[in-house]
């Protein structure tokens, strides 16, 4: 199967243009929840899921549930990372694995060299390798390359190879030098130079050794191109998939969806204290989908070192976690702008150029700020004497007077008071940002950008993008666990009012 179709250079092969992955729009989702919906057995009896009872499980069925769990892993991450892509593994510089895999391929060409220095030369591991080309070649083909694979059986005819090999007529250069048009008839674009680079190299089997180097590579790149290829039909089959591994595993846990159910309680009481239910009025009043969007916009400020991540979402929780830090970076870089936006007065924030310098400015500045390793006070202490400066550059180049020592350090202080969540303007543009996220999944169209709240302007890129990989990232986990939200939130919202 060759990695760009458009790429092949005879003209009996059949060819076609790489599907790209895409989110597609709310509709197709939509349709998608349904069909599963209707094709997948509940997952649990009457109005919830409910555990099997505790049980004494057996090594080998803690096995199969471990591998389970790594296989709806796998299934998860290619479904949620539209950038997910096979790596080569790397082994650490010093480590046992590295060290035992370098001796043990160091053996095998040592011994292949041996056998060339032999008089005559012994070609039983070279027909090995040959026979290892070959297949490697065939995987690379689809199924209208009736050419190419005659090509390879004609050439690489093992049987032939090895009488040529009896008879000391095998060709090596030869053969070497088909595989290598070979591969650079197949190989993705990014791989011409390496394959180009073959060319320049003698020794037999330094020649293979790099051969088969770049063999792996073409093979990670074809594995790459039919996942790129084959996502956008994998939809239904992945969310099955891992509802039903989830199932499985989950189940046999004493409290099942206990963190979920407290998760999606709070959410529903959180909902009830901003729009109170009239007395008398069933809770049912909320609407699931708002307490299931507002369960999600409380993962973005959850304590991932006190509280239990809920059970449905707890393979994003480092996804979570990271869209969680961009959201406080986000936040702190729009209530900077904003107060250096007002002390500045807008003959200077009007200037070309002045805002976007003060962005860049403190985005380099707050880098790390909100990970451990970064202390928020002294970035912003920092960024304080830094703004002072820039200011009064700017009001010097245009002929006004520069900032009296008393509305530098007024600047400073609100600087550096501005991550504290006390702070007014902090409060007003996490406010507004959240309100942006949470329309962002409510929006029935995902083509249709929710309109910016007033104040984000200078930060809409970033919020965009982010918002992107978090609607992402929610309409997947709605799509796998859409039975046991619908269960749990039935019950809470189903319940009476307990106010008086």
């Amino acid at each position: 199967m060759p990695l760009e179709p458009d790429k092949s250079r005879s003209g009996d092969e059949s060819s076609s243009e790489p599907n790209r992955a895409s989110g597609g729009d709310r509709s197709d989702e939509k349709a998608v929840c349904e069909r599963i919906r209707q094709n997948t057995p509940s997952p649990h009896r009457g109005n919830r899921p409910q555990a099997s009872p505790p049980q004494f499980v057996s090594v080998e069925e803690l096995m199969d549930a471990a591998k389970g769990v790594n296989n709806m892993a796998l299934a998860h991450e290619i479904m949620v990372n539209k950038d997910f892509q096979i790596k080569p593994m790397e082994f650490p510089q010093g480590s046992l694995e590295r060290a035992v895999r370098d001796i043990v391929h160091k053996a095998f060409w040592d011994c292949l060299e041996a056998q060339f220095n032999e008089d005559p030369p012994v070609y039983n591991h070279m027909i090995i390798l040959l026979g290892e080309v070959k297949e490697t070649l065939f995987s690379f083909l689809l199924p209208g390359h009736t050419r190419l694979r005659n090509q390879i059986n004609e050439v690489l005819d093992l049987d032939l190879l090895k009488q040529e090999a009896e008879n000391g007529a095998l060709d090596i250069p030869k053969l070497a030098d088909f595989t290598i048009g070979m591969m650079g008839t197949l190989c993705a674009p990014a791989r011409d130079d390496e394959v180009k680079k073959l060319r320049d190299i003698k020794e037999p089997v330094a020649l293979f050794r790099a051969i088969f180097a770049v063999l792996d590579l073409m093979k990670l790149d074809m594995a790459n191109f039919a996942i790129g290829t084959i996502r956008p039909h994998l939809m239904q089959q992945s969310v099955e998939y891992e509802r039903k591994k989830f199932q499985d595993f989950f189940e046999k846990q004493p409290k099942f969806l206990e963190y979920t159910t407290s998760w999606l309680q709070e959410a529903a009481d959180d909902l009830r204290a901003k729009s109170p239910v009239p007395q008398g009025a069933s809770a049912g009043s909320l609407g699931p989908v708002s307490v299931l969007n507002n369960g999600f916009i409380k993962l973005l400020t959850w304590d991932h070192e006190q509280r239990p991540f809920p059970e449905t979402v707890v393979m994003d929780q480092i996804r979570f976690q990271e869209i969680k830090l961009e959201l406080t970076q986000f936040t702190l870089q729009g209530t900077l702008l904003l107060i250096i936006h007002n002390s500045a007065g807008p003959a200077v924030s009007g200037l070309p150029g002045f805002m976007d310098r003060m962005k860049n400015l403190i985005s380099l500045l707050l880098k790390g700020v909100g990970t451990p390793y970064v202390k928020t006070e002294e970035a912003l202490a920092t960024l304080g004497e830094k703004m002072c400066v820039e200011v009064n550059s700017y009001l010097s180049q245009h002929g006004s007077p520069s900032f009296s020592t008393e509305r530098e350090e007024c600047l400073k202080g609100q600087i550096q008071s501005a991550a504290s969540p006390s702070n007014q303007i902090h409060r007003v543009i996490d406010s507004r940002v959240q309100m942006f996220l949470l329309s962002y999944l409510s929006a029935t169209n995902q083509r249709s950008i929710p309109v910016l709240p007033g104040g984000l302007g200078p930060i809409q890129k970033e919020l965009e993008e982010m918002a992107v990989k978090f609607l992402r990232l929610v309409n997947y986990n709605k799509m796998v666990f859409s039975p046991y939200y619908d269960s749990i939130l039935s019950e809470i919202l189903n319940k009476q009012d307990p106010r008086p």
